[in-house]
């Protein structure tokens, strides 16, 4: 691990094992090492272990078993759905106001596994920014996004607090988002989620990842986390 680099630990972590994983050294429904074991191994703390396995958990990498341990995942399978959507959008059309609180804006370097996802270079620059959404004040969505810094340069949190988000993509860099390619998954709430959410930590949770694009360029990678009983999803089918 690279402790000097600006790709947090956690995701340097993360790197290493799927890395592990792709070269087969760990194998469909192999026992990972305990968090213990990952922290002497590599020179870690457990906090930042936890948040590693936390993470490959959810973009289900790994799977755990009840008084087993950690194990790799074997490969899942997502449904495509169609028509582009908005949450400010969709909650409009419900007779609901929608509000969002920006909890976090930073910028991070992107580590290898982002990168890829978003078809950028590892170590490019991009805006993390972690928001609530409700409606009608009650919490609905938690969700992380990654903007390319080189493509929304100028932007700031307060930006974001002040107007929605797409709004600011087409009224002050004239970009829209042509296409988006969603993956559903099922999931649970963590704490922090949980917390802000208003409900309890490991509820059953809704994980939607978002890529938006403006013809053929990426312009947002997003991890949204829903309430089980919050929203259900209708695919069309032709």
């Amino acid at each position: 691990m690279d402790k000097a680099s600006k790709v947090p630990l956690y995701l340097q972590l993360m790197d290493e094992l799927i890395l592990k994983m792709d070269n087969k050294e760990l194998q469909v429904d192999q026992k990972l090492p305990s968090e213990r074991e990952l922290c002497e191994i590599y020179n870690l703390s457990r906090i930042t272990v936890r948040s590693a396995l936390q993470e490959l958990e959810r973009e289900g990498y790994i799977y755990k078993l009840h008084g087993k341990g950690t194990f790799v995942s074997p490969v899942s399978y997502h449904q495509k759905l169609i028509k582009l959507y908005s949450f400010t959008d969709e909650m409009k059309k419900l007779g609901k106001t929608p509000t969002t609180q920006v909890l976090s804006f930073q910028e991070i370097a992107l580590d290898e596994r982002l990168a890829h996802k978003m078809n950028v270079t590892a170590l490019d620059e991009v805006f993390q920014i972690v928001r609530l959404r409700l409606a009608d004040q009650e919490p609905l969505i938690y969700e992380t996004s990654y903007l390319p810094k080189e493509t929304f340069p100028g932007l700031t949190k307060n930006d974001l607090n002040e107007r929605p988000m797409y709004e600011i993509f087409r009224q002050e860099y004239q970009i829209h988002v042509t296409k988006a390619v969603e993956h559903f998954s099922a999931s649970s709430l963590r704490k922090e989620e949980a917390d802000y959410l208003q409900l309890t930590a490991g509820s059953p949770a809704m994980l939607v990842k978002r890529l938006a694009y403006h013809n053929d360029q990426l312009i947002e990678y997003t991890v949204s986390v829903t309430p089980g009983d919050k929203f259900n999803y209708t695919v069309e089918l032709t």
